[in-house]
This record gives structure tokens, C-alpha cells and sequence, in this order.
């Protein structure tokens, strides 16, 4: 019962017995899996893996096989993964863990010996990008709920967080060039109650240091995911432009900001403003190695860089004829800039707009059409729709819902969601999407408890539409799911309950909460209209 599905899974005669006498044998090239190995079952072995012959051996070898796949066999003495590389070996370790009775997943497991059931697993993954994106700009999440976070990504064989780490509500990474971020953006006055109830009087803040970003980049490479950092530009900045005002349109101090939705201050055009985010940017490749960065560039107002005498001699200077055209000049700016380190530039779709620089990822929020739109450009892409991907988006209808926001987005919705869009389809262009990401936005979530309720189980329903071969069979999943949630029980995994939240769960009476899908979809719309 294994998830998300492999692409082949036999069961084999007679069975692995895990105990304190099993041993582990690694290629010297698998020994980051192998310690993490060792680490995960030690409370059910009750001590380390021998590093000698045992009762029972588990090997990991090297085989020729693609990067992230693997063949796991178990049987009688014998539990062999050989993988393409280190992920391969890690994804096979999981699986073997997965073969594992769910009370296995406890840190306080009861030591073995255990009977793991004989079986054949060849796998390996559909898409290169299988992502998350965590927002930690709208509530701050403590460094220890981002390493549970990546965990549960392991054991869900995703392999990328995108972490959003800068917004209007708060900036949550130091820059040692310029602290005011962190000493005035890292912080806020209140936040809105709902989407769009009265302020809760509660200030709400926190960063993670250099030191704790390195943390974290370097715990989740060990579990084969990769960390990619969004800082948002030009739009989603009130943050930054609390801490400089220099770096704003209006010349006047603003605050935090403490509410949701799309706000009008976004950065202005000056080459100090750009230089002043290229010194950002250096310190975040200083700290993340991954060949992505993400500068958001969505949702941003023009109305300021149309009342702005500065922009308006900016746009005459290029020669651009508006405002979509600046911000792509302005966006292209960055992503010619991290080309020069290697990197490449990943933004949402609005990038699309005004013309987009070569190399540059997008990432297809607003339903699939941006994916189309890329794709057939020549861009690689990364299939984020917001219409089944969005896990902030409520799970079912009704007031039991905890801050019930958005359409109602189902396990079986999200099961359903096919990363290549029907348009794409038999297109060579279909080539250039290379996976999909969830999103986690938390405006209306303010804890790890939160993140848990609104992430799974949808979460490893997603992990099934990247991973999987593609033809996927709900009743089958639900059959597997079925299994699957004890070892998120044994985890302390908070999800949502097939039945509904539990008591603790709801929160009535929270004002300003949508009920009416169709308004809330107007109201979207009517958002994305107002960005020209």
C-alpha cells in the first residue's frame, strides 16, 4: 500500500525480518541515504543498523537505472535497493519504509522485530519538478516547523519547497547588507481576522537567520529536495518599502502592511532600487544552491508607476509604450543578472506579459492558460493552477471549515489534476512542462497545526499526479490512502478528517469569510482585471 503509486509493485514469497541483528551495506556513494536510513529505523530496530553480516541484510547499490529511480526486492535474509543515484536510493528507502507496519513511523516505535513483506518495486518518478510551495511571508513558521515540513515532502517522494520568504506582510530572511528588512519588514502591527474581517490587535513576526536558512537548504538536500527561495518583486513589497522607503513611488513612510489581498505599493523603477535587490539577491545565492530563484512578479498595480513622473521618464527613456512593458524591462533585468551566476529566473505567469526574457521558468497560476501560453513560447514550466493546486482552498463546503476560503478544492479534485494541460497534450511543446507544485498561502493559516489540516491529504494525492504514471484510479488510491494515514497518525500529522475537522479544528464565527464560490471567483477576477 504504498504512495504515491510506483510503477510496478509485486509481492514476493516469504518476508524480511527487521531487528537489532539486521545489517546495512551501502556503495560509498549512497552514504547520505544510508545514514538517514540508519537515523529512520533505529527506533525500530532498537539501535543502529550493524555495519557488518547480520540476520538480515539491507543493501544499497548503484545500478543503471535513471537519477531518481530505483528496484527494490525483499525477501527471506535479503531487503536490495539499487537505484540511479542517491535520489533513486533515497525514494527506494522510503518505499521500504512504507512496507513497514504504520506504528513503525513512531519515534517512540516499539523495537522490532518486524516482518516486512516480501516484494518487487521498480519505480522511478513522471516529472522532474514535484513541488510545494510554502508561504512564510504571511505567517511566519518557526525553523522547526519547516524541517517537519520537509519531512513529510520526503516521504511524499516531492522534491522541490519553493519557499516564499518575502511579501506585504512580512520579510522573513535576513540580509546582512541592508537589516532594516528584518529590524522593521519582519514584523507587523495586527493581521486581518478572515479574508476580509477586522484586525485581530495582535503583532505576529519572526526571520530566519543565514544560519537557519543554511539549516534548512542543507537538511532537505540530505532528503533529496531541493530549496527554491521566492523573493517577491516589483509588487508584494510593502515590507521591503517599510523598512526603505527609498525603494517606494510615494516618498512617504507605510507600514507593514496587516491586511490581504493585492496592495498598490510596489517598487519603484530607479537603478538604485535595482542595485539595492541585486545586493539582496547575492546573499541568497550565497545561501541557496539550487539553479532556481523564484522573483515572484505577479499582482503587480501599475497605478503608482502611472502617477509616477520618474517611471513615466524611465518608460520614455527604454522606449517602452506602458507599464506592461516596463515591468518586463524590469523583470528582465534580473533574470539577465542571474544569468550571469548560473541561475535561472522562475516567476508566475504574469511574466508572460510584455514579453519574457529566454530561460525564464513560469510558474502557471491563474487556471492553465499561462502554461499553454509558455510552453508554446519556447519556456519551461511549472504547472501551479490555482483551481486545483491551491491547498489554502477549502476542502468542503459548510461552516464546520476552519476560516472556510475560496472554492471548495476536494482530495478528489486534486487527484484529478493532470500536469500537462489537455492543450499541450500530443504537442511537442508539451515537453517543456517540467512537473507541478501545491501551494500552502497562508493568509487565513497560522501555524504548523494549520499547514497540516489544509496540506493532507490532498497533499499525497498530489504527490500521486507527479509521480505516477499518468491513467491514475481513484478507488484504488482511496484503497491505498487508506493505509497510508496511519503512518500520518504515527507522524502527528493534524489532517483533515474524511469525516470533517475535528472540534479544534473549526473556528466559528470568524467575520469576513466567503461562503459564495461565485462571488469569490468575481472577486478574483475582478482582481486580476484591476492589475492593468
Amino acid at each position: 500500500m504504498i504512495v504515491p503509486k510506483p510503477v510496478t509493485h509485486e509481492p514476493r514469497p516469504g518476508s524480511f525480518i527487521l531487528d537489532d541483528r539486521t545489517a546495512l551495506a551501502a556503495d560509498p556513494a549512497l552514504s547520505g541515504t544510508a545514514a538517514w536510513l540508519r537515523a529512520e529505523l533505529a527506533p525500530v530496530t532498537g539501535g543502529e543498523l550493524l555495519p557488518g553480516p547480520g540476520s538480515g541484510t539491507i543493501t544499497l547499490g548503484l545500478g543503471d537505472l535513471p537519477p531518481e529511480g530505483y528496484r527494490l526486492t525483499v525477501g527471506p535474509g535479503r531487503a536490495d535497493i539499487v537505484a540511479g543515484g542517491p535520489a533513486g536510493a533515497f525514494y527506494g528507502a522510503q518505499t521500504f519504509r512504507q512496507l513497514l507496519p504504520a506504528a513503525a513511523f513512531r519515534r517512540a516505535a516499539a523495537a522490532g522485530p518486524y516482518a516486512v513483506p516480501g516484494a518487487y518495486v521498480e519505480d522511478a518518478p513522471r516529472f522532474p519538478w514535484r513541488g510545494c510551495l510554502l508561504d512564510v511571508a504571511r505567517h511566519f513558521l518557526p525553523k522547526h516547523e519547516v524541517l517537519r515540513f520537509i519531512d513529510l515532502l520526503a516521504l511524499h517522494k516531492l522534491n522541490v519547497l519553493h519557499l516564499h520568504l518575502t511579501d506585504d506582510q512580512g520579510w522573513r530572511i535576513e540580509i546582512r547588507r541592508h537589516p532594516r528588512l528584518t529590524e522593521v519588514g519582519s514584523w507587523r502591527r495586527e493581521s486581518q481576522t478572515g479574508w476580509n474581517g477586522p484586525p485581530d490587535g495582535r503583532p505576529h513576526g519572526g526571520y530566519y537567520t543565514q544560519d537557519d536558512l543554511r539549516e534548512i537548504v542543507a537538511y532537505a538536500a540530505r532528503r533529496n529536495v531541493m530549496v527554491v527561495p521566492e523573493i517577491d518583486l516589483p509588487g508584494h513589497t510593502q515590507a521591503a518599502i517599510a523598512a526603505y522607503p527609498e525603494l517606494g513611488n510615494l516618498g512617504t513612510p507605510l507600514e507593514v502592511r496587516t491586511t490581504w489581498g493585492i496592495g498598490v505599493n510596489v517598487l519603484n523603477v530607479e537603478e538604485s532600487t535595482i542595485a539595492f535587490f541585486q545586493d539582496v539577491l547575492e546573499e541568497v545565492l550565497e545561501l541557496f544552491p539550487a539553479p532556481y530563484v523564484c522573483v515572484g512578479g505577479d499582482e503587480c498595480r501599475k497605478d503608482q508607476w502611472r502617477a509616477s513622473p520618474a517611471a513615466r521618464r524611465r518608460m520614455a527613456e527604454l522606449g517602452l509604450r506602458d507599464e506592461e512593458e516596463l515591468q518586463s524591462w524590469f523583470i528582465r533585468r534580473f533574470a539577465d543578472w542571474l544569468g550571469e551566476r548560473g541561475r535561472r529566473l522562475v516567476g508566475w505567469d504574469e511574466i508572460l506579459e510584455g514579453g519574457l526574457a529566454p530561460g525564464a521558468v513560469v510558474a502557471s497560476w491563474r487556471g492553465e492558460f499561462g502554461a499553454v501560453a509558455a510552453a508554446r513560447r519556447g519556456h519551461d514550466v511549472v504547472n501551479c493552477s490555482n483551481t486545483s493546486l491551491y491547498l489554502d482552498y477549502r476542502q468542503a463546503p459548510g461552516e464546520e471549515e476552519p476560516v472556510p476560503f475560496g472554492t471548495v478544492l476536494t482530495l478528489e479534485d486534486v487527484y484529478a489534476f493532470e500536469p500537462v494541460p489537455a492543450e499541450l497534450r500530443g504537442e511537442p511543446a508539451a515537453e517543456r512542462v517540467l512537473g507541478a507544485q501545491a501551494g500552502i498561502w497562508t493568509e487565513l493559516i497560522d501555524s504548523g497545526r494549520g499547514v497540516d489540516y489544509m496540506a493532507f491529504p490532498r497533499l499525497a494525492a498530489f504527490a500521486e499526479t507527479v509521480w505516477s504514471p499518468a491513467g491514475r484510479d481513484l478507488a484504488d488510491f482511496r484503497r491505498r490512502l487508506a493505509a497510508h494515514l496511519p503512518r500520518l497518525d504515527a507522524l502527528g500529522v493534524e489532517y483533515r478528517r474524511a469525516t470533517g475537522p475535528l472540534p479544534w479544528q473549526t473556528r466559528p464565527g470568524v467575520p469576513g469569510r466567503p461562503e459564495d464560490p461565485e462571488r469569490w471567483q468575481a472577486t478574483l477576477n475582478a482582481w486580476t482585471a484591476n492589475l492593468r
